[in-house]
C-alpha cells in the first residue's frame, strides 16, 4: 500500500525529504495546525508530505484554468524571487518582485493598475500586501505557507517549507511542470525540459 501511494505521488517521497520541502519553522499559526505532521525534538514542526503532494496536484490544475495573462506571481524573500519569476514565466504569467503597491488591484486611476483572477503568493507573511490588495478586489488567493504563515484571506494553501533555496525551487519547478501538463502543453513529466536547479536562485561568492 506505501509503495503504491509513493508511485501516485508527483515524485518520489524521498525526494520530498531530500529537498527539505516539509521542514517548518518552530511557530504555529491558527489555520495551519492541519497540515503539521509531527514535531521534531528540536522544536521545528515537520508538514506532511502526502498533504503537500496532494495540494501542487490540485495548485496546478486550478491555476490551469485561469487564463494565464490573468495570473499574478508575488516573490519578495531572494531564494523566492528567483524560483517564482521562472515559474511565472513557463506558464506565462505576470510576475510582481518585491512589495506590491497599494492600488494596483483595487485603483483603476492607477497607471499600473492590473485585473487578475488570480493571484500567487510566495509568503502570505512578507507579502501581506499583496494578500490584502487582492482579498479587497475579490480576487482569488492561492499561496505558499510555512507554519509561521498568516491564512487569513488566503483561499487555497500550499503547505511548504517557502525559505529554503531548494525547497522554494523544488516546489515552483513541480507546480511550474504540473500547470503545463494540465494545459496540455506538455504530455508527459519527460517533455519537461527543467530542471529543479533552474529553479534555484544562485549564491554569488567573492573571489
Amino acid at each position: 500500500m506505501e509503495e503504491k501511494q509513493q508511485q501516485e505521488m508527483l515524485v518520489n517521497q524521498s525526494e520530498y525529504l531530500e529537498e527539505g520541502i516539509h521542514i517548518a519553522t518552530k511557530a504555529k499559526a491558527k489555520g495551519m495546525e492541519r497540515f503539521v505532521y509531527k514535531a521534531r525534538e528540536d522544536g521545528l514542526f515537520l508538514l506532511d508530505i502526502g498533504v503537500i503532494d496532494e495540494r501542487i496536484r490540485i495548485a496546478a490544475k486550478m491555476l490551469a484554468r485561469y487564463e494565464p495573462s490573468k495570473v499574478v506571481v508575488t516573490a519578495s524573500r531572494t531564494y523566492a524571487i528567483y524560483a517564482a519569476e521562472k515559474f511565472a514565466s513557463l506558464i506565462s504569467a505576470r510576475f510582481i518582485k518585491g512589495r506590491v503597491q497599494p492600488g494596483i488591484f483595487t485603483n483603476p486611476n492607477r497607471k499600473e493598475f492590473i485585473e487578475p483572477k488570480l493571484i500567487f503568493i510566495s509568503d502570505s507573511r512578507n507579502e501581506k500586501q499583496a494578500v490584502n490588495e487582492a482579498s479587497n478586489a475579490g480576487i482569488t488567493v492561492m499561496a505558499l505557507s510555512d507554519t509561521d504563515n498568516s491564512t487569513k484571506f488566503i483561499d487555497f494553501i500550499i503547505p511548504a517549507n517557502n525559505r529554503g533555496r531548494r525547497s522554494l525551487a523544488f516546489v515552483y519547478y513541480l507546480l511550474s511542470r504540473e500547470v503545463l501538463k494540465e494545459r496540455g502543453a506538455i504530455k508527459s513529466n519527460g517533455e519537461f525540459q527543467y530542471k529543479i536547479d533552474d529553479f534555484e536562485a544562485k549564491i554569488e561568492t567573492k573571489p
